[in-house]
């Protein structure tokens, strides 16, 4: 199999055909921002050791340094209370392999929006009274706090950091309102507008806790979150995972957007597009 990608659809090509229209305007008429959000899409396998995109499609399962983890799209079943009835089959899962916390180690998911998909969504991004919503269900095999973000990358950056806080085993809804604000810059372009981090550890060289949660500010590399439990990084083979991610314009979180495979892998087609052999019979 060939294996192309692209970061935008104008640097996609596949078997001489030029994909530049496909999912243009993808954002129009979905409620949700998110691509994926239910970890349906797995064109590239079901399980990587590696950095970066490697398992759910437009999902970068990112880490630093000497970290050690094995990142897959989870069948969820029946005992996964709580996002099983409301449909959700997979997650976007990973098991730790790391003992010792380092300064400068880090494990986390990210997705990555176009601008102009939140530039013309509705959001009245530099109005403190205009609001987004990111929710997502979420379960720690270890309970502790874990650290969260949404930023945005056009102009000065900006950072919204926050805390969720998740028992042992147990599946947890997580739902953050997020406001405007004058600073936030987000232009109607095919670049990284709005990053959705999902962290797991980070190291204290990254950390401090003079960060202030739930409030924008410029980001900072050695300043990203207030300092983390270590406790799950230290604990080998650990899991941590997370299904039904949804960012919508407004104060509520709604219930998800279910879209279908062949909707979802056509938006995902926009980054990313497998060609394998043809199948016969």
């Amino acid at each position: 199999a060939q294996l192309v990608s692209g970061t935008t659809a104008q640097d996609l090509t596949v078997d001489n055909i030029n994909t530049t229209s496909i999912n243009s305007g993808q954002a129009s008429g979905r409620k949700n921002l998110i691509i994926n959000g239910a970890m349906q899409v797995a064109q590239r396998g079901t399980s990587s050791t590696s950095s970066g995109y490697g398992t759910v499609d437009r999902w970068n399962n990112s880490y630093l340094a000497d970290a050690s983890a094995t990142f897959t799209q989870h069948a969820l079943t029946s005992s996964d209370s709580g996002p099983y009835e409301e449909g959700f089959r997979y997650s976007n899962h990973v098991a730790n392999g790391d003992t010792a916390a380092g300064g400068t180690q880090s494990m986390n998911f990210q997705q990555p929006i176009e601008s102009q998909n939140v530039s013309l969504s509705g959001w009245n991004y530099t109005d403190p009274n205009s609001f987004i919503t990111l929710s997502f269900w979420a379960k720690s095999s270890v309970g502790q706090t874990f650290n969260m973000s949404v930023m945005t990358i056009d102009g000065t950056t900006k950072n919204f950091p926050f805390d969720v806080a998740l028992s042992a085993d147990t599946w947890t809804k997580v739902t953050k309102t997020i406001p405007g604000n004058s600073g936030l810059q987000i232009d109607n372009d095919n670049g990284e507008g709005v990053r959705i981090n999902i962290n797991v550890f980070t190291g204290t060289s990254y950390t401090d806790n003079s960060v202030a949660n739930d409030t924008w500010a410029n980001w900072s590399s050695s300043n990203r979150f207030r300092d983390n439990t270590s406790t799950w990084f230290t604990t080998n083979g650990a899991t941590f995972e997370f299904t039904g991610v949804q960012l919508e314009v407004g104060s509520t979180a709604t219930d998800f957007e279910h879209r279908s495979f062949g909707e979802e892998l056509s938006l995902c087609h926009r980054y990313y597009y497998l060609v394998g052999s043809q199948a016969r019979d």
